[in-house]
This record gives structure tokens, C-alpha cells and sequence, in this order.
């Protein structure tokens, strides 16, 4: 599976089956922001929230996918692919960014020059969203120390989907989104089941 440049690979290991044990079990070993994964205020942020503490509902909303593909490889996600669906974004609890970028899953160029946002896109979803995602490893450029798109959104108090897959048959629709992490101690981030549900 494709990881975070540093991030060790997940191990799923099973530890007992139906023929030996009588029934199947196994040992999951991974980072909190492996795979589709969310992250947390408290990813990046002191003394922020932990998924843990956050309520359910904070996980689920009215969600639009802002259709940014012809960004294309280096290029920026700006106020124009928003306006371009402004009035379902408007209504929107979640934004999902469509990039096409994760067409690379499984290739080393996942990991290059996805398309970067504009500081004023996420202003603007953290005027208001519950939360965001995107097609991508990060909503910040890959090479980003100082994770500026992640402050300006976590410090809203808003949650991050990252690695989405699957967005281009939801361009142009409203739905119900919903991403629920797996719920642990003091929880920076988890993996979730992404799903829309559509009418």
C-alpha cells in the first residue's frame, strides 16, 4: 500500500483460523494516517481535538465534489473550481476535491506534484465546513514542513479525508457523506471507511 514517504507499510498478519482456532482473527499493524485515513485537529496542532472526543455527527454530512482536474500535475486549486459549483458549495457540510490524482495509486508519482491549494480555498471551506477531502496523500504539497493548508483548516476545527478515491462519478451531485474513523485513545488521525450515499 502506498504510505507517506517514511511511513512503515501495514502489516496484516493472521494470528488464528477457523481450521486450527475455530474461528479467524488478525493482527493489524499501521500508522493512524494509513490509507484513506482522517485526520484530526490534534494531528498537527497542541492541545486541539482528538477524533476520539469529537461527536459522530462530525463525521457525516451533505458533501458536493469540487471538480479540480484540470489543475493537472503542479498546478492550484483556487476560488474558480468552487465558483463553479458555488451554490451547492455553499450548502455543503463537506467538500471533496477531485483531482484524478488518485488514478497514480501505486505509482511513485502519487507521491509528486499533485495539485496544491490556494490559501484562500481553505479559508473559505474553514469559514463554515465540517470537513474536507481530497483525491490525494495531503492537502499539502508533498515537500511542505510547515503544513500550512493543515493549520488554516484544523484550526477551524474542521477533519481532513485524505486518499479518496472514486470522486469522479460524484462530480455535479449532492449526497451524503460519511467517514468514520476507527475511535481509539487520544486519536491524531485513523483510517475510515469513506462512503457516499446517493439518492
Amino acid at each position: 500500500m502506498p504510505v507517506y514517504p517514511g511511513t512503515e507499510q501495514p502489516s496484516l498478519t493472521p494470528t488464528n483460523t477457523i481450521e486450527k482456532d475455530g474461528f479467524r482473527e488478525t493482527l493489524l499493524r499501521m500508522y493512524s494516517h494509513t490509507g484513506t485515513h482522517m485526520d484530526a485537529p490534534a494531528h498537527i496542532l497542541p492541545g486541539a481535538p482528538t477524533l476520539d472526543v469529537l461527536p459522530a455527527e462530525k463525521f457525516t454530512g451533505r458533501a458536493c465534489v469540487v471538480d479540480c482536474s484540470d489543475a493537472g500535475e503542479g498546478g492550484r486549486i483556487t476560488m474558480h473550481h468552487i465558483d463553479a459549483v458555488r451554490a451547492a458549495a455553499d450548502e455543503a457540510e463537506f467538500l471533496l476535491f477531485y483531482t484524478g490524482w488518485s488514478r497514480l495509486w501505486n505509482d511513485a508519482r502519487y507521491f509528486g506534484a499533485y495539485p496544491a491549494f490556494d490559501e484562500d480555498v481553505m479559508r473559505y471551506c474553514a469559514a463554515g465546513k465540517k470537513g474536507i477531502g481530497i483525491d490525494a496523500i495531503s492537502i499539502d504539497p508533498i515537500d511542505s514542513f510547515e503544513l500550512p493548508m493543515h493549520r488554516i483548516v484544523l484550526g477551524a476545527g474542521l477533519v481532513i479525508v485524505e486518499n479518496l478515491t472514486n470522486l469522479e462519478p460524484l462530480i455535479g451531485r449532492t449526497f451524503r457523506f460519511a467517514a468514520l474513523p476507527l475511535k481509539y485513545e487520544n486519536a491524531d488521525g485513523a483510517p475510515v471507511r469513506a462512503v457516499a450515499f446517493v439518492d
